[in-house]
């Protein structure tokens, strides 16, 4: 009885980590797929700031397999886009697709986790919501436009902001008006989509959260 209770336990162990590796995967690769169709916010930051849709399904994995996971999605979209299309920015725009992508997942599924309802969900978003534009501001003023000037001049940068908003003199003004706000419009459409697919989604994680919690049969 014991070893038969064991090699049910191993075997329950190996289909958890085979279904998480498979989901994963899933998503990574619809992610990537998303991240095709982007466009611009011309309307709150120059055309070199793209949106896409492909936080959700990062959004999917945090949510049903925990933050870690998340963050694992994430990395490897991101491989796979990069893999197929390479990049432009001498991977600057991975990295910021990547940091900020984080920020936004990491609170939403920390929040989450805690506590698996409708509204840890939107408050766990929101929360992803203001962390992305904070944290957004800050790294592209002082890391990652620093970094892409290498590509695209300084002067030049500042004056697509000014074409938009006339006050923008410096980087940090940049990133304070078209950076945090284009951040803030991301986050809140993307809780809009979840929250509509919010139903579905909840079957979906609780037949992930049986799949992927170890039990033991005795």
């Amino acid at each position: 009885m014991i070893a038969k209770s064991k090699t049910k336990t191993v075997y329950a162990d190996q289909t958890a980590k085979t279904t998480k590796l498979a989901v994963t995967a899933m998503l990574a690769a619809l992610s990537a797929v998303l991240m095709f169709f982007e466009f611009p916010l011309g309307f709150i930051a120059p055309s070199f700031y793209q949106f896409d849709f492909s936080e959700v399904p990062v959004l999917v994995g945090t949510f049903s397999m925990g933050p870690v996971s998340g963050v694992v999605i994430e990395v490897v979209k991101i491989l796979i886009k990069f893999i197929i299309k390479g990049t432009t920015t001498g991977g600057v725009g991975e990295i910021a697709n990547l940091l900020i992508g984080c920020s936004f997942i990491l609170p939403a599924g920390f929040i989450y986790k805690y506590k698996k309802t409708r509204i840890s969900a939107i408050v766990g978003m929101l929360t992803g919501t203001a962390t992305m534009a904070v944290a957004g501001i800050l790294l592209n003023t002082f890391v990652l436009i620093p970094m892409y000037s290498a590509f695209m001049p300084l002067e030049e940068i500042i004056r697509m902001g000014q074409a938009i908003f006339p006050i923008i003199d410096s980087t940090f003004s940049f990133c304070l008006l078209c950076v945090g706000p284009f951040n803030i419009i991301k986050g809140l459409i993307i809780l809009v989509i979840v929250f509509f697919i919010y139903k579905p989604l909840s079957y979906l994680i609780k037949s992930l959260d049986s799949k992927l919690t170890k039990k033991t049969n005795k």
